[in-house]
Parts: C-alpha cells; structure tokens; sequence
C-alpha cells in the first residue's frame, strides 16, 4: 500500500510517498504544474507500487479550491482514488506532531501522506460534470451578484450627492422605473427644467403607466428645491454605473437560464421542495456534490457549517453556543435562504418556525433551526431520490 500527500500550490506541488511500513519512499518530489509535472508523479508512483493495482495506492490532498482541479482530475482518469482533507485537520495534525514552529510545502505533504498512514479517511468520488458544472455556474453568479452590489453601491453614493431628495419619493432608487428616469434626466437641474409633458411621458414609460401628471408634478417640484449638487462628470457617472447595472442584470439573467438547463438535466428532488427554487437548488447540490460522500444528516450538517459548537471544562458546560461556521459557506448561505422561503410556503416548516419563535428564540435562531431540519430532509431526499411530500 502506498500513500501519497501532495501540498497543492498554484504553478508547482510537492509530493510525499510513503509505504504500508511507514516507510518513507520520497518526500522531496516537486513537479510543476505541467502536463510533464504530472507525468512525473505518475511514473514515481508506478515505479514504488509492486503491483498494477491501483487500489493499493491512497492519495491525499488538502481542499485548496481551483489549484488542485487539474491535477484532481489527472490521477482520476489514471484510475487513482482522491481523498480531500480539511486544512484545518492538517493544520491541527501538523501541530500536533511537533512543538517546533515549522511550515513548509515539504513538511505538508509529508504531513498529509502521514495522515492517510495512520487514518481511515473516505476516498471522494469525482463529481458528474453537471455537478461540476453547476459548482462552476453558481460561483460565477455569486461574483456577478458581488459586482452588481458594488455598482449599486456607486449609484447610491452618487444620488446621495446629485439628488438627495429622490430615494424618499420612491419605492427604491434601484428599481427600473427610477433607473430609466435617471439615464434620461440624470441631475435635478435637468427634471426641473424639463417641459412637463416631456416628464409625463419620460415616468409612464418607465413605470408601465403607474406614475402619471400627479406624480410628474411632485418630481417636478422636489427636483426645484433639490440641494443636490451635480456636474457633467458626476451625472455621466451616474448614467454609465446604471447601465452597467443593466448589462450585469442581462447577463446574470442568462446565466440564470443556463442554471436552470442543467438543473433540469440533474432531475434533483429538491425542486419538488415548496420554496427551492432552480438557483438555491443549483447552490445545494454543487455544494454537496455526491451525497453518498455523507454517511448520515449530521455529517452534511457538519459540512454546511450549521451544527452547534460544543464548550465544557470541569463542571461548566455551555448551554447556548454559536454554530460552527466552518463549513461551505454557499451551502450555508442557500440553506438559510431556503429555510426562509420553505418556512413561508409549507405548512409543517411555517409550525416548527412558529413554535421555535415562541420559545423565545431570535428569529434568525429560529430559522436556523428550520435549516437544520431542512438539511435532514434535503439528505433523505438525495439519498432516496425521492420527491417531496408534505405532511398533512
């Protein structure tokens, strides 16, 4: 039996072989990040193994994003099974080891190889390419929600100087309606100068006919006693962050709908879930990737971040702790987001909700416990492949 740590860097990784004796066969070998690198690691490792059988070689590495992809995906087209650790694991094991205080690419895939000698982890099935389109899908969406805010963010800041007034006389200065008045008339100066039909027109449009004469009237009038204060380049500023906005909207738009072919080709139960949507759907199962990796509820529970942490020393045992956090954070994120919408749309999950809140609970406690009893039954779904049913 071989073990095989291999500390992932971007441009090169350092490997670590060791035999079933705990001998250790190399753990200098350093390969770059090359189809050549990879050529290299498979040759020494065919070379240490007596046997064609590749069940007898274990290869371990930490879970350091989009670094090990490539190599991943290498040793499984060998043949090879991939265990995933959990760099907090290694980092603790590595700790443990030695009171020195010493770090390095070497020391870790040493490190790793030693913890695949001495532990039974489970070896991690690769992912179907919709999973893993999925994974590649939801996190660009994720980036492109993160760019869209920060250009809402610009819009905010420069309405807060050109026209200061405008967000209380609104629903939302982020709604369509107001972003097509702005890109028309973008400073005060301008709406209060504008000939009144003129506005008219420029607000039904933009509103679908809900803003008339009235509402124009009102604009005209607050835009005229406006303290904003605006130039050229504020206000091109202004008209080129909306549009970029919209840009970003189309795109994630589309992006949705590409979400949700794949979504479709996967046939997931979770669809059936009152509330689960085809992006929450799309963030879970990229997350959780094969659900046969979680042998019960609590270890996907563990993975998503949301079990309790536990404190106790001597006779004191704490009662109210925080959960851990220390899983994937947009497993966690669409847990929550989905324990929300279930709550409001079945009948067993708005009860549980009702009764956590009566306890006393702060709602966001209360929603978490709905989370936590949603996974439960996110994994007896997978797991069985089956549809939802509610419970009368």
């Amino acid at each position: 039996m071989l073990f095989v740590g291999i500390d992932v860097a971007k441009s090169k990784h350092d490997c670590c072989i060791i035999d079933s004796d705990g001998v250790i066969i190399t753990d200098s070998l350093r390969i770059s990040n090359t189809k050549e690198g990879f050529d290299t690691l498979y040759t020494s490792i065919i070379s240490a193994l007596d046997s064609s059988d590749f069940s007898n070689v274990k290869i371990g590495l930490e879970s350091t994003g989009h670094y090990s992809t490539n190599i991943t995906n290498y040793l499984y087209s060998k043949g090879f099974s991939i265990t995933v650790l959990n760099p907090l694991v290694t980092n603790a094991f590595r700790k443990a080891g030695t009171l020195r205080k010493t770090k390095t690419d070497k020391c870790d895939a040493k490190v790793i190889a030693t913890m695949l000698f001495s532990d039974e982890s489970k070896s991690y099935s690769p992912s179907s390419y919709q999973i893993q389109e999925l994974k590649s899908l939801t996190r660009h969406r994720y980036r492109m929600i993160g760019y869209r805010s920060k250009l809402k963010l610009s819009v905010t800041r420069l309405i807060d100087i050109i026209f200061p007034e405008l967000p209380d006389f609104v629903w939302s200065i982020h709604q369509a309606s107001c972003y097509q008045l702005l890109l028309g008339l973008p400073s005060p100066e301008v709406i209060s100068t504008c000939h009144l039909t003129h506005l008219i027109n420029v607000l039904s449009k933009a509103s679908r006919g809900k803003y008339g004469r009235e509402k124009a009237l009102q604009l005209r009038e607050l835009a005229a006693n406006s303290i904003g204060s605006s130039n050229r380049s504020l206000t091109f500023e202004l008209q080129q962050t909306i549009r970029l906005i919209q840009a970003v909207q189309s795109e994630i738009d589309t992006l949705d709908k590409q979400i949700k072919l794949v979504v479709d080709e996967l046939n997931t139960p979770l669809i059936t879930i009152p509330g689960i949507g085809y992006t929450i759907a799309a963030i879970i199962l990229a997350e959780i990737g094969d659900i046969n990796n979680f042998s019960s509820p609590a270890k996907l529970l563990a993975f998503a971040g949301m079990e309790p942490s536990t404190y106790q020393s001597g006779k004191y045992n704490a009662s109210k702790t925080p959960m851990v956090k220390r899983g994937s954070t947009y497993l966690r994120w669409a847990i929550m987001q989905a324990a929300r919408l279930v709550s409001m749309r079945d009948s067993t999950f708005a009860t549980y909700m009702a009764k956590k809140r009566s306890e006393g609970k702060h709602f966001n406690v209360a929603q978490s416990h709905v989370g936590k009893k949603l996974i439960r039954v996110i994994y007896s779904l997978l797991k069985n492949n089956t549809a939802f049913v509610p419970q009368m």
